[in-house]
């Protein structure tokens, strides 16, 4: 039944309350007619008697303020941010993401508000845009172990507001967990940094079955777009060349599967999105301008997405999902053992190329020469480079016939195809 107020105005009200204080009504009737029970009715009318002419039975209801005012000017100041990155258009961001500033607040000032709380302030101070309609998409986990399939691309994105330079996210995604097996931000996109990401993920994990990939260069030679010439009639067709980045996955036996369009990886778009999203808002708001500071943020981002965040799709932390099926060792990550005759990571995760020895016993690599005297002129012998970015420095190891003849360090500079 509605309450007193909603159905009775005051004047009733007093009249019933009259009648009972004149023993002209009955306590019963006066329940009856009032809806409500004794208690209820014995606290009106002693409100009543206290003072008949200004009686009233509306009431304003006064809620407790759980949001402290200077909780609520923290709130007005990150929508106020959000607002700013939205305007400035060489910026990726067109949205406002609550759950980001609800992230800022609870890290940053220590004050814990919810999501809906922060989009009703948001609605009320102008600080809301409307979404379209979201595009429908696969959502689905077509996998049933972890290392079954791992979705593996690069970005290209302006990381930073404050530099014009676009820098390169590499990720690995397993399908099944969700979990980024590997998240970093790269300067510049190059093979070696790709190999870099598988060897995390197989002495981390173990060695995966398959790697989900795009048709870029790095990780398929396809012969219409990589060989292009007028004058020769090239006999090499599409995967007959190994780039590689392809190299490394077949001495670990990694299969490749290859996506045919943009959309079709969306699963590993998806958290793209998501790590630009925060990462460009966390540099904005905290004027970050140097890329290694931004390339912690990501790598704090990629762990926050990893740990903390529920996946939408699984509706689990991506961590503990993985965790779980380890624990019950339902995995395809197999257990990561150097191939024989191989000696170290060194000569797997590296840079691959072979030379022909002269009849000085001697290999030329770009304009460096090197002593193999163990090698019979004319004989082949494989080149295991080993770039080291940090040191500036590379590790050249040669093989011939299962024997590791020879090693030298050089400066990268000194190997100017190599990219990093």
């Amino acid at each position: 039944m509605p309450q007193v107020h909603k159905r009775l105005e005051d004047e009733a009200v007093r009249r019933i309350f009259s009648q009972y204080d004149s023993k002209q009504l009955t306590l019963e009737p006066a329940l009856a007619q009032l809806g409500i029970k004794r208690r209820r009715f014995f606290d009106l009318l002693k409100a009543y008697r206290d003072n008949p002419a200004d009686f009233s039975v509306a009431y304003e209801r006064t809620a407790r303020k759980l949001i402290s005012d200077s909780a609520e000017q923290k709130i007005k100041d990150e929508l106020l941010k959000e607002k700013t990155m939205i305007d400035d258009k060489s910026l990726p961001i067109n949205w406002y993401n609550y759950s980001a500033v609800r992230d800022t607040l609870k890290e940053k000032h220590n004050i814990t508000v919810s999501v809906p709380s922060i989009i009703s302030r948001a609605k009320e101070q102008g600080f809301y845009i409307p979404k379209p309609e979201k595009k429908k998409h696969n959502h689905e986990v077509i996998t049933n172990y972890p290392g079954e399939l791992v979705q593996h691309d690069a970005s290209h994105h302006r990381w930073n507001p404050y530099v014009q330079a676009t820098w390169s996210a590499i990720t690995s995604i397993d399908d099944y967990s969700r979990v980024l097996l590997f998240g970093d931000l790269f300067e510049h996109e190059s093979s070696w940094a790709h190999i870099s990401s598988m060897e995390s993920i197989c002495l981390t994990y173990g060695v995966p079955l398959k790697y989900y990939l795009d048709q870029h260069r790095i990780f398929r030679f396809v012969r219409n777009r990589d060989i292009k010439s007028r004058f020769f009639n090239y006999q090499k067709f599409t995967d007959e060349v190994d780039p590689q980045f392809k190299q490394v996955q077949k001495e670990l036996n990694i299969d490749s599967t290859y996506a045919l369009s943009p959309q079709a990886k969306g699963k590993i778009e998806r958290p793209y999105q998501w790590l630009q999203d925060r990462v460009v808002r966390h540099s904005s708001k905290d004027h970050v301008t140097k890329f290694t500071e931004v390339r912690d943020i990501f790598r704090d981002e990629v762990l926050r997405y990893n740990n903390r965040q529920v996946h939408s799709t699984t509706k689990e932390i991506p961590m503990m999902r993985l965790e779980a099926a380890l624990n019950q060792n339902r995995t395809m990550f197999r257990p990561f053992k150097i191939p024989k005759p191989y000696e170290s990571t060194k000569d797997i995760f590296c840079l691959r190329t072979t030379r022909t020895v002269n009849h000085y016993q001697k290999i030329a690599l770009h304009n460096l020469m090197f002593d193999v005297p163990d090698v019979r002129p004319g004989q082949e012998v494989d080149i295991r480079i080993r770039p080291e970015p940090e040191s500036g420095q590379a590790e050249i190891r040669i093989w011939h016939s299962g024997n590791l003849t020879a090693t030298k360090t050089i400066l990268l500079k000194d190997l100017p195809a190599v990219h990093l």
